[in-house]
């Protein structure tokens, strides 16, 4: 390999790291829970602990689930509960929808694999520095929810904000 092509690589793989790391610059948080043998049993209750230190940008909150072809259902209910660092608890009980009356699966999906990002909340002010603690749990009828790979949350910067 000639010294110019070296350098042209090198120019290359730095501008498209540049890029990547561009478009998540509005990411603020990113986690998520695997389920062992894809089955999100009762017990495992994804618990993510968001860590704020500057409460002036206001934030989108979404879940993302990954769910394949053995998940049974067409909707999905969770019950969540987040706590702020003084311990004041908000609880919700939400529900969405995973695929249509036919069964087309929502959001973007390869082979088996089906993944959908759930809005939670948009334009949260989080007002006290430290750490949040959203916890979920899923709300169906069964204890063992079948096809569920794994379940995240993400915090995004509010356009605007």
């Amino acid at each position: 390999m000639t010294k110019g092509t070296s350098n042209l690589l090198n120019v290359v793989f730095f501008a498209s790291l540049m890029l990547l790391m561009s478009c998540n610059r509005d990411i603020i948080y990113s986690d998520s829970m695997v389920f062992p043998g894809e089955i999100w049993r009762l017990t495992d209750i994804p618990t993510f602990y968001v860590p704020v230190t500057d409460t002036i940008y206001n934030a989108d909150v979404v879940f993302t689930i990954r769910t394949g072809s053995d998940y049974p259902f067409r909707n999905l209910y969770l019950f969540v509960s987040v706590s702020s660092p003084d311990g004041k608890t908000i609880s919700d009980t939400l529900q969405y929808d995973v695929a249509d009356e036919k069964g087309i699966w929502h959001g973007k999906g390869f082979g088996d694999i089906h993944e959908l990002n759930l809005p939670y909340k948009s334009n949260v002010f989080f007002p006290l520095k430290g750490t949040y603690q959203f916890k979920i749990r899923h709300g169906m009828r069964t204890g063992d929810l079948k096809g569920v790979y794994d379940f995240g949350l993400r915090l995004e910067k509010s356009e605007g904000k």
